[in-house]
């Protein structure tokens, strides 16, 4: 454990602040469960009104305390707490667990108390567990029960970081039920000062926890969270469900990107990019726990399935498809099994060896199975049969999974009485045991996406491109001058111009004459567009007009796309037109990005132009990204097809679209402090070799 985190989970002593005679007050629960732990430090009850509390001698301030006091556990009142803090610094104490409540979750008076209660603790130099929290449990190396939770945990490898106390103790109750022990349970509270990602920092380096569970309602620092959690996930692995998957943060947002974005989806891609695996529910959440505490993650996503019942065989091969994983080739396999199984068996996978089957074809089915290089790990299904010996299939099967350590074999026994037995046999022998097969299966799926992490090497590596970033810098700063916060297209195009990104020749046009004499610079034919900060949306109000090929429909596109915007929105400021060269049709995709207020910028790609909208297929990812994640983005939308080539068609430009996407993801990152919303909408991938080009873009800048 750090040094920083020492006076937390392993202190010399404990003061219990409110220690109470009264069963029932918090003060006399948590006092009550630190002896019922078998915490062998110094304790010590701090309470003006009594001589001793629970057979221990008390003391009326923690002022009287000595100096083996690293910890202390407030259960007083909000109003007392700022001064017992202040006088707990005078007396050494270097961490408080603050259960108090009434603070920042009653409302502002409660958050200015907090606020107070958090400089007079950076000023006694003690870190806060709190406020507003069930406690802190541990059972090892030095075991305390520092909650009011009313059963202390079994000991086990398992960590347990929550944002509800609530939600502890009938986690704890749970355990007991399902045999499950943890090596440090963590409620958090208010997070006045320790949080979540400093519980996963601390849990990185005990050596008594190999799983990390965090019950999350959100991070309070994104790019710290980034850096401490990918960290974390290199050593052991984290599970998290997280709670509150509302799109409204989307409603506001101008851009095609900012809609599609959702407020969720930043965590998703948080989780992603550092590793963690993200569990739907609680119970997930729990079965994940389970198979990662007992088995290794595979060397890969091929699974068998051997079942004794057909039904339940389809089920998991369904949930196999549905979880991303792959069913393993048994063609080496087969003539093996045919040895041994009833014809009538099902000899590929998933394997059917009937209701019929006995231990002795349980325990030779799964050896050839495991012993086949091509399967990586195994899903045993039982169900029940007049003929069926629980007990001796389960042996069998843990006999048969110590010699393959590296292939993580779970179990789904259906059933209730009747495989009880067989179940508590499999996971004493550390092998997850689930009464559905689609649960065996997710479990696996956490267990294979962990491994896929760990296996490729981390591509921290995020490309830089030779760039004018200056240019970029006064651009924006000549924007903030004119009180604007959207860019004009022109300007647009100039900053990503600035970044290597190419664009059709673009410039700005005040009025009609000048819009013919850059036409004519340019060439014929081209494309004019509304130039105004408040129209974002130019085809909508007739703003755009492509094609135009003479100094005459120019001048008159000129004309009317000034009348029409000055009818619709008569308040827009109009700057004049961008006139653009009209350049060859590509593969229309968009490349877009928008800031999420935790984790910063995040890029999003897909189909792009009408087809943004319409179709929704797109893929983000957090920005900087790698090249290996702008090769994944493109590859994970349907659009991808498209691009690749299809029925002879020419394939894109790929590589050149990669890069683009880089080039864009260096821009929003270099600015993630003022780039709000980036769109651009369309850029075209030409065939293979000749590059893409971006025609339109939307930037929005903060004020």
């Amino acid at each position: 454990m750090e040094a920083e985190f020492q006076p937390l989970f392993e202190p010399n002593g404990i003061a219990v602040i409110g220690a109470s005679r009264t069963p029932g007050k918090v003060g006399h629960e948590v006092l009550k469960n630190l002896i019922d732990s078998g915490y062998n430090g110094y304790l010590c009850p701090v309470n003006p009104k009594a001589e001793d509390v629970l057979g221990l001698k008390a003391i009326s301030s923690i002022k009287e305390s000595n100096d083996n006091i690293d910890l202390m556990v407030v259960c007083i009142p909000a109003k007392f707490v700022p001064t017992v803090m202040e006088e707990a610094g005078e007396a050494g104490v270097r961490c408080a667990i603050i259960i108090s409540a009434g603070f920042k979750e009653i409302g502002p008076e409660g958050a200015k108390a907090e606020k107070l209660l958090l400089e007079t603790a950076k000023k006694a130099d003690i870190r806060i567990v709190g406020p507003n929290c069930l406690g802190v449990i541990s059972t090892g190396p030095i075991s305390f029960n520092a909650s009011f939770a009313e059963s202390m945990p079994k000991p086990g490898n398992i960590a347990f970081i929550s944002q509800s106390g609530a939600l502890l103790t009938g986690i704890i109750d749970w355990s007991y039920q399902e045999d499950t022990g943890f090596s440090k349970i963590i409620s958090v509270g208010n997070m006045a000062d320790l949080e979540v990602t400093d519980f996963i920092e601390a849990l990185r380096h005990d050596e008594n926890t190999d799983v990390i569970l965090v019950y999350m309602e959100n991070v309070r620092d994104g790019e710290k969270f980034l850096n401490i959690a990918r960290k974390a996930c290199s050593e052991k692995p984290i599970l998290i469900v997280k709670s509150g998957k509302s799109s409204e943060g989307a409603k506001a947002a101008s851009s095609h990107t900012g809609a599609l974005a959702g407020s969720d989806r930043a965590y998703d891609l948080a989780f992603q990019k550092v590793g963690a695996i993200r569990a739907s529910s609680m119970e997930e959440l729990f079965d994940l726990a389970k198979s990662f505490s007992m088995q290794s993650p595979p060397e890969g996503e091929n699974t068998v399935i051997i079942t004794n019942a057909g039904g339940p065989g389809i089920l998991a091969t369904d949930a196999v498809a549905s979880n991303g994983l792959k069913l393993a080739s048994l063609s080496e396999s087969t003539q093996e099994l045919r040895k041994f199984l009833p014809p009538a068996a099902g000899f590929h996978n998933p394997v059917d060896m009937l209701g019929t089957a006995t231990s002795k074809e349980y325990s030779q089915t799964l050896e050839v199975c495991l012993r086949n290089e091509s399967v990586h790990a195994a899903l045993i299904i039982l169900t029940p049969q007049a003929m069926t010996d629980t007990p001796k299939i389960a042996e069998k099967i843990a006999e048969i999974k110590k010699n393959y350590l590296k292939k993580p074999v779970i179990a789904a026994f259906i059933g209730g009485e009747k495989v009880e037995e067989g179940v508590e046999i499999l996971q004493k022998a550390g092998i997850p045991c689930f009464p559905f097969p689609e649960r065996g299966v997710k479990a696996l799926a956490g267990l294979t996406k962990y491994a896929e992490f760990k296996h490729v090497s981390p591509e921290e590596d995020y490309p830089r491109f030779a760039v004018d970033k200056k240019a970029v810098k006064n651009l924006f700063s000549q924007v903030k001058e004119e009180d604007r916060v959207n860019l004009l297209v022109s300007e647009g195009i100039y900053a990503l111009s600035a970044y290597g990104i190419e664009a059709p020749p673009t410039s700005l046009a005040s009025d009609p004459e000048e819009a013919v004499d850059l036409s004519a610079a340019m060439g014929y034919p081209v494309v004019l567009k509304v130039a105004s900060p408040e129209v974002l949306h130019k085809t909508d109000i007739g703003g755009v007009e492509i094609g135009l090929k003479n100094a005459e429909e120019v001048k008159k596109a000129f004309k009317r796309i000034i009348y029409k915007t000055r009818k619709r929105m008569p308040n827009a400021r109009l700057y004049g037109c961008v006139i653009q060269k009209l350049v060859p049709t590509g593969r229309e995709v968009i490349i877009g990005a928008t800031k999420d207020p935790t984790f910063g910028p995040m890029i999003m790609f897909g189909a792009g132009g009408i087809f943004t909208e319409v179709m929704k297929d797109v893929s983000f990812r957090l920005a900087p990204i790698s090249r290996n994640e702008a090769n994944k983005m493109i590859f994970e939308t349907k659009y991808y097809s498209i691009l690749r080539g299809v029925r002879g068609e020419e394939p894109s430009d790929i590589p050149a679209l990669i890069d683009t996407i880089l080039k864009v993801s260096q821009l929003i990152t270099d600015f993630k402090d003022e780039i709000l919303e980036f769109d651009c909408n369309p850029a075209f991938v030409y065939p293979k070799g000749k590059g893409c080009q971006a025609l339109d873009v939307k930037i929005t800048i903060r004020k």
